[in-house]
């Protein structure tokens, strides 16, 4: 498991495996961006059949092309936040609804293992019940290599 993800909704507190992370900070045209993207595992059998998560099995969190100082983000934490003329975030929940991030905080930081890690703090719309209020999640998850066995056969 790379991270968990957990929402904090009034009903109940909703909890999320991340199975899949992805961040860089790219140089693009004399600038560098930020592109993050952590994807949560499908599996449900940490979920009770009558949670909210269980008709969201599946999220994805994503930052694109937010403007950053440099290329380093080691130690850096960022205030990510959409604005009329641009949008960073984005979360696909794999479903016709559609939720928005609001808030956002991203810290970078190296674990006790030397792996990059990422603590995201934010809001994102109540997708599950429509509620007007925001909901607050918080995510913590690493980016350390998968390794890969190639079986000689």
């Amino acid at each position: 498991m790379k991270g968990i993800l957990k929402i904090y909704h009034p009903e109940e507190t909703l909890k999320y495996h991340i199975k899949n992370t992805y961040c860089k900070a790219v140089y693009s045209n004399s600038e560098h961006l930020l592109e993050v993207e952590v994807i949560t595992d499908e599996s449900l059998d940490h979920v009770d059949d009558d949670s909210l998560q269980y008709n969201f099995p599946q999220l994805s969190l994503q930052v694109i092309d937010f403007p950053v100082e440099n290329g380093e983000i080691e130690g850096q934490t960022f205030d990510v936040n959409d604005t009329d003329e641009a949008s960073y975030t984005e979360i696909n929940l794999f479903d016709d609804e559609e939720a928005y991030l609001l808030e956002n905080k991203l810290s970078f930081e190296k674990n006790s293992e030397g792996i990059m890690q990422l603590c995201w703090q934010g809001e994102l719309t109540d997708f599950y019940t429509g509620s007007d209020e925001p909901i607050p999640f918080k995510l913590k998850c690493h980016f350390k290599e998968d390794e890969i066995v190639v079986e000689d056969e």
